[in-house]
């Protein structure tokens, strides 16, 4: 088994897996709070890094038909939330390539103020 390489987005904000403390992305790529998964709230985010993605799956949702991978922590391989990959419904298209992390499986905190770093 070789080395994991994990990425760091880096932002005042950040949102991490809530298992290992993984840095998954900051609060500059979060769309929307008001998303609901498994195990209650979830977030829309634009961008999320050091995730690891399935196979895709046809699932019917609250809004409508949708093509979708399970995502899960690059490091420790908890499961976190799904990437959207194609909308049937064409109002649900601005979702594709998207992630939602679930908030019980994320930790939110910290991270570095880079205007204060001059």
């Amino acid at each position: 088994m070789g080395k994991t390489f994990l990425q760091h987005p880096g932002g005042v904000r950040l949102y991490s897996c809530a298992k290992c403390d993984t840095v998954l992305t900051n609060k500059s790529q979060l769309i929307s709070m008001r998303f609901t998964g498994a195990t209650g709230r979830a977030f829309l985010f634009n961008k999320v890094v050091n995730i690891t993605f399935s196979e895709v799956q046809d699932r019917m949702m609250l809004t409508g038909r949708h093509m979708v991978r399970d995502v899960s922590c690059k490091k420790c391989d908890a499961k976190l939330g799904w990437m959207y990959e194609y909308a049937v419904v064409e109002s649900q298209r601005y979702k594709e390539g998207r992630v939602i992390l679930e908030r019980a499986l994320v930790s939110e905190g910290d991270g570095i103020d880079e205007i204060g770093l001059n």
